[in-house]
């Protein structure tokens, strides 16, 4: 498979410095490498723009395939935990409505729909989109959820339509991160709300780790700092209100098997 070189997402420029050069340019078995629970420390080169400071993968798989990958196979181990991801979800709503009121939300990425069925608990009005079939059907099953199959792209909705929009550990996979932002932007009403979590590149951790983190991950193309992503947001129509730590609630044993290849790593 060819791999593509892109320009910086934020600014369009090409220039870039290389923080961690490739170790391995197979880009083969994409069915397998990209899934919500994909946890195989990454592989590819990751560079810097010098201009912005956006930290990204280059090059990269081309977008049809890596939308392809999400969108088959199965992910028993990450539904495994969605009891304790409930429990997250449920601390995280309280802290959102002391800023919107209860209305219409759309999850993207929702992958078997925890966060939907703890917003519906708490009266929200949900609708979720996620690539993967397998999990699509997990959360019609589980949770009696209809989630759209597919990406914001070929899943239309209404204009200011939202009152909240949410990306739990989404928009560091995305292609295109711009153009999802836009469409969101169109998708909120004028009071609406977008809520971003991803894992912070330029936190003490990452920058003591380096390519040990355990976010530098296959499955991840871009890695955002509260700077870069605020440029993001910024440029895309928004207005960065707050931000502050996430902590998510899982089983130490999931947490152990996520780590293992990490925990090699660290010995070495």
């Amino acid at each position: 498979m060819k791999l593509e070189e892109i320009n910086c997402n934020i600014c369009g420029t090409k220039e870039y410095t290389i923080v961690y050069p490739a170790l391995d340019t197979n880009a083969e078995n994409v069915v397998k490498r990209f899934k919500s629970s994909g946890d195989e420390p990454s592989k590819d080169q990751i560079v810097q723009c010098n201009n912005c400071g956006l930290v990204y993968v280059n090059p990269r798989i081309p977008p049809a395939k890596i939308i392809e990958g999400y969108s088959e196979g199965t992910d028993e181990r990450f539904v495994s935990q969605a009891s304790a991801r409930e429990k997250t979800f449920n601390r995280s709503l309280k802290k959102i409505e002391k800023y919107v009121l209860k209305g219409k939300l759309l999850d993207i990425g929702t992958a078997g729909g925890s966060f939907l069925a703890a917003a519906q608990k708490r009266g929200w009005q949900v609708h979720g989109i996620e690539p993967n079939k397998w999990l699509c059907d997990w959360g019609k099953k589980n949770y009696g959820i209809d989630i759209k199959q597919g990406t914001l792209e070929h899943n239309p909705f209404e204009p200011n339509s939202f009152d909240l929009v949410t990306l739990w550990d989404v928009l560091e996979h995305v292609p295109d991160p711009t153009d999802t932002l836009t469409r969101i932007n169109k998708l909120l009403k004028t009071e609406g709300y977008l809520v971003v979590n991803y894992p912070d590149i330029g936190s003490s951790v990452a920058k003591l780790m380096r390519r040990k983190w355990v976010f530098i991950l296959t499955v991840h193309l871009y890695y955002f700092t509260p700077d870069t992503i605020t440029k993001l947001l910024n440029q895309c129509g928004f207005e960065v209100m707050l931000i502050k730590k996430h902590w998510q609630t899982l089983q130490l044993g999931y947490l152990a098997t996520r780590f293992e290849p990490y925990s090699k790593l660290i010995c070495h």
